[in-house]
């Protein structure tokens, strides 16, 4: 590509011209013969997310417009080398818009291995459909366009396209990803190309090192093939990203990208409304979904994630999950968890045996709770009212209940005591009645490595989890943590083996450093039934209803708690966030299925 832009430019200058050219359909000065001498024409490939557009395969620009106009609703097609990009952008200025994002270039011949193999990272080629499920798991994570499973398992059969997956030796899990493509096999390019696409680490799990593992594997492969460079695009702000390539030797070059202007991009070439970039995930998600529609956004608060979303004279104030939809009786239903129980027991729905107290001091509360512990074993107790798991004590035994109602009381006065009943943290997310999303809350877990200490593992997964979630979850290093690794038989200044699994947590809270896996698909009908008759009894448009469960895909259940503003971030990729603003505006769903918002 660098060859080719230079030898153009010797030509400009060898070459007079009677008149300034002028803004035109075509790119002033056709290619040179020599240069699309054997190469494909007018290439565009597939990648499942949308379509890369080989610019320099064009003879003529108005064909790429074209290319670039046939982009399916929901996708984002690229168009790179491009000759004339201005030219080309100017030729469809409300159409088309130059990527604000660098490109780099690694010289394969210059590549140096690394004196030391990342260890904790393993990476191979994807092996199966399922590999590309978890591919499409870590693409929502970190924020990118979901790609068709059924289009990159095709191209993965093909030598064109390189598929990678990082697996982390120590669980087997795939935690990162990277896609390459062959330009010598998909247009017999004459420069003996080839390019990256789609690097990501899963945001929460994904060991130090991931992605440089990724981009190193596929230069390795490539050089294997005998292939001259290896090109990447990068947004612009992708700080990180653009530190690593940098390290690993790739310097900036010339081509730029050229994007359609579509709801999935608008973020790129418009601006942003004032404090959208300034909300938290569970907020941002939402007014993204909106903006994507044509809604208009306006945040009013910024700490809260309160905004006011506007359409066709339609205007709704939400906050996160919470929107004016929500009646103020629904909201104090879910508010106050000793309501919550009474209205779902009184609709025929399961739930744990359990004790209020009116505070610490409530003797005969108290008393009752002591007969419940005696009668079930172990016990819950956690503020009557309250979020983010603050207060709660979770197996609590008789001599500890009093300490345990007693810091309950600390957050609320009235204190709540249930049996303690075993089994999976499930969450359901019910939207207008339907369910949406569930996953199963694990408690914060860290991995051995054989090297570190406890303590820095629980720091290296709290920097994790506060770097995914922009800073709502961490693990605390506290007395809690503590009294956890204690009770597993270890220190925090212990090493644990490599590849031993440890909680350091006691609930699953998302705060404190817990996980979600989706189950949404193996949720079981009776499940299900009981979360939507549960949202009707309690009245609540959006709700996240928790279950106690054995097994995910079984029948038996124990519902515990129902959330008036449950975190839609938490379970992409599912449509969380579009049912809501589904919701909100049902009128832009048909926006939707015939190519986006105006």
């Amino acid at each position: 590509m660098g060859r080719r832009g230079r030898a153009g430019v010797a030509g400009l200058r060898r070459h007079r011209h009677e008149a300034a050219p002028q803004l035109s359909t075509r790119a002033w000065q056709p290619p040179p013969a020599h240069l699309l001498r054997g190469m494909g024409r007018d290439v565009v490939l597939d990648m499942g997310w949308g379509r890369l557009v080989f610019g320099q395969t064009f003879a003529d620009s108005r064909d790429i417009v074209d290319a670039l106009r046939a982009e399916e609703s929901g996708e984002r097609d690229i168009a790179i080398y491009v000759r004339d990009p201005q030219v080309l952008v100017g030729t469809a200025p409300h159409e088309l818009f130059v990527d604000p994002s660098y490109t780099f270039r690694l010289q394969l011949a210059q590549y140096r291995p690394p004196r030391d193999r990342n260890a904790d990272v393993f990476v191979r080629m994807v092996r199966s459909r399922a590999e590309l499920e978890e591919v499409n798991r870590i693409y929502a994570a970190c924020g990118m366009v979901p790609s068709d499973v059924e289009v990159m398992w095709a191209n993965h059969r093909t030598r064109t396209f390189t598929y990678l997956v990082a697996i982390d030796p120590r669980t087997d899990a795939v935690v990162g990803t990277v896609t390459g493509v062959d330009h010598l096999l998909a247009f017999e390019d004459p420069e003996n190309g080839s390019s990256l696409w789609c690097l990501a680490a899963d945001p929460t799990s994904a060991p130090r090192g991931t992605g440089e593992a990724l981009v190193r594997v596929l230069a390795e492969r490539y050089i294997g093939r005998g292939r001259s460079h290896l090109d990447l695009s990068v947004l612009h702000t992708n700080t990180g990203a653009i530190a690593l390539y940098r390290r690993l030797g790739f310097a900036p070059s010339p081509p730029v990208v050229v994007k359609r202007k579509n709801p999935i991009n608008q973020p790129l070439f418009a601006p942003r409304p004032d404090g959208v970039d300034d909300l938290n995930p569970y907020a941002r998600i939402v007014a993204e979904e909106a903006l994507r529609r044509g809604i208009r956004v306006q945040v009013t608060d910024v700490p809260s994630g309160e905004m006011r979303l506007s359409f066709a004279g339609r205007r709704i104030l939400t906050r996160e999950s919470l929107s004016e939809l929500t009646s103020a009786v629904a909201m104090s239903r879910c508010d106050d968890k000793r309501v919550t129980r009474r209205l779902l027991a009184g609709a025929g729905l399961r739930v744990p045996r359990g004790v209020e107290l009116s505070g610490a001091g409530d003797g005969d509360g108290l008393a009752a709770a002591q007969r419940l512990v005696a009668e079930t074993g172990p016990v819950v107790v956690k503020p009557a009212r309250g979020e983010q798991g603050k207060g709660i004590s979770v197996g609590v035994a008789a001599g500890e209940l009093a300490a345990a109602v007693a810091e309950a009381a600390r957050h609320c006065p009235d204190v709540l005591v249930e049996e303690l009943v075993a089994g999976d943290d499930l969450r359901v997310v019910v939207i207008d009645h339907e369910v949406v999303a569930a996953a199963v809350r694990r408690p914060a877990t860290v991995v051995g490595n054989g090297h570190d200490p406890v303590r820095r593992l629980v720091q290296q997964l709290s920097a994790r989890r506060q770097a995914a979630t922009h800073g709502e979850s961490s693990v605390p290093l506290d007395a809690t943590t503590e009294a956890v690794v204690r009770a597993a038989g270890y220190s925090l200044d212990d090493v644990l083996p490599r590849g031993q699994e440890l909680r350091v947590r006691r609930t699953a809270n998302l705060h404190t450093g817990g996980t979600l896996d989706d189950v949404t698909d193996e949720l079981h009908p009776e499940v299900a039934r009981a979360a939507v008759a549960a949202s009707r009894a309690i009245g609540i448009p959006v709700t996240g209803l928790d279950f106690l469960v054995p097994d995910p895909a079984g029948a038996e259940h124990v519902l515990i708690e129902a959330n008036e503003r449950p975190g839609l971030a938490n379970h992409e990729p599912r449509p969380t966030a579009q049912r809501f603003v589904d919701l909100l505006f049902p009128e832009t769903r048909e926006l939707l299925r015939v190519g986006g918002a105006p």
